[in-house]
């Protein structure tokens, strides 16, 4: 569905949309899990035919160069296996849970009915444009939901593709996609959805949860921050640099869950800038032809990202920061170096805005309880990486702090466990997804409790009460 020019078409076109969701949402929420599992079957078959992968490479590299192996690694693969994960587990997450009771609740029967939440809103990323839209569509599926999809317009050609694919496999009425600007994004805020999950920024998660409020819609925000690593003093320091280099400048550094800046002991500083440059050139630069040349480094997704980066380096550089690694730009290519600045202070606007790029801010610290209020000082991340080999400092560093996720001695793989719930905290985001998490989220956890026997019973309950009600409701608690 492609939105039209004026503000009142969009509207009517929008609401049109919506209704027809609404009025096909009762038949939806009756599907079985094995209907719900055939639809989610569509999307994989649809995703890993060969002629499809290869479009969507093309399509993925046109809008920001991202390397095939990423678009596989970190797109497909991703959601191959959120897709897989629920193939295993659907129709035990639509069983109805018997929930224990008290004496107090003696002769019923208590238990939690899954039910769809309705018409749900995704409003997905341009970083990584299939894997969030899809593992989000897939759980909202999963629950048993009618859904329409915002794609970023920013990776514009990946949002055609998603588009192409969702009308091809599925109707209107049960999913449908919805291309076009902040505008449009705007217009469908104001529908009256049951649900919305959104990714993105936290600034942008305000006016979503805000638009949410109107409608006492539900929210999943699944946002971001100054995601931190500490490096210990007993790190293994050759091995974590690389994983740190991997994990920064996978996608570009454009990642939610990247690190975003690194606070290391003071007496490995020097070796971790070293061990940083090589390893640098040993992923970008094998052949000695200049990391431009890569094609392993995808780039910039705009030239408005573009600029809001290097002004986040040039602030730093007049401010003190020195550039240790890269710190070369070119605007014709928006190609930004993986680079590494040193001597970065507090007042520096690259310690206070997400980077969102390939570039990492150094602080370093003398003791743990230095690098805690360091971290401290901003909000809540959503990830936080911890390079220790030290229980006693690992321990101290997740007890002394507050994160959506935690990685030890790696990087990344926070999204790769289906077991755990995903999400930030507070400035990062709020719920959960993933896993059972992710079909908890597009689902009403409906209560109910049914009584079998005992009706004389509950008269003591009834007016009108004298003493000897009195008496009986003590003992009765009291058992209780």
């Amino acid at each position: 569905m492609q939105p039209i020019s004026t503000s009142q078409d969009l509207q009517f076109d929008l609401k049109s949309l919506f209704q027809r969701q609404a009025d096909n949402a009762p038949i939806i929420a009756q599907t079985t899990s094995r209907q719900r599992l055939e639809k989610i079957a569509r999307l994989k078959n649809y995703l890993l035919d060969d002629g499809n992968f290869n479009r969507l490479a093309e399509a993925m590299h046109k809008d920001f160069r991202k390397p095939p192996f990423e678009v596989w690694a970190t797109e497909i693969g991703v959601a191959k296996s959120n897709i897989e994960y629920i193939a295993q587990n659907l129709h035990h997450w639509m069983q109805d849970k018997t929930a224990d009771g008290s004496i107090a609740l003696l002769g019923t029967h208590s238990y939690v009915r899954y039910e769809p939440l309705g018409v749900c809103l995704i409003i997905s990323p341009w970083n990584y444009p299939v894997n969030l839209a899809i593992s989000a569509l897939v759980y909202g599926i999963a629950a048993g939901n009618c859904i329409v999809l915002k794609p970023s317009e920013l990776a514009a050609h990946t949002a055609g593709f998603i588009a192409e694919m969702i009308s091809t496999l599925f109707p209107p009425e049960e999913i449908a996609v919805v291309l076009g600007d902040a505008e449009v994004s705007k217009a469908l805020l104001e529908l009256p959805f049951n649900h919305i999950h959104f990714t993105g920024s936290p600034a942008v998660g305000k006016y979503v949860m805000g638009a949410a409020a109107k409608h006492l819609a539900t929210v999943t925000l699944e946002l971001g921050g100054k995601s931190p690593v500490i490096v210990d003093e007993t790190a293994d320091l050759a091995t974590q640099t690389e994983k740190i280099v991997w994990g920064k400048h996978m996608n570009n550094g454009q990642t939610c869950i990247a690190p975003d800046y690194v606070v290391v002991h003071e007496s490995l500083k020097d070796r971790f800038i070293t061990y940083y440059k090589q390893a640098v050139e040993r992923m970008y630069n094998p052949s000695g032809e200049g990391i431009q040349q890569s094609p392993h480094l995808a780039r910039v997704i705009n030239s408005r990202h573009f600029s809001r980066i290097r002004q986040l380096v040039e602030d730093a550089i007049e401010k003190g920061a020195r550039v240790e690694v890269g710190g070369q730009f070119d605007a014709t290519d928006l190609f930004i170096a993986p680079t590494l600045l040193s001597n970065v202070s507090e007042d520096m606007d690259i310690m206070q805005e997400e980077v969102f790029g390939p570039v990492l801010p150094l602080v370093s610290y003398k003791t743990r309880e230095e690098a805690i209020q360091i971290i401290r000082r901003r909000p809540k991340p959503l990830s936080f990486y911890i390079s220790s080999r030290s229980n006693d400092n690992i321990n101290y560093f997740v007890g002394h702090s507050s994160a959506g996720t935690t990685c030890i001695n790696d990087f990344m793989l926070n999204f790769s466990n289906q077991n755990l719930p995903f999400g930030g905290v507070n400035n990062s985001g709020i719920g959960k997804s993933q896993g059972h998490h992710g079909f908890i989220s597009f689902s009403n956890e409906r209560s109910i409790i049914r009584r079998y026997g005992l009706k004389k019973a509950l008269k003591v309950l009834y007016p009108p009460f004298n003493a000897t009600k009195m008496r009986l409701l003590r003992i009765f608690y009291k058992m209780a």
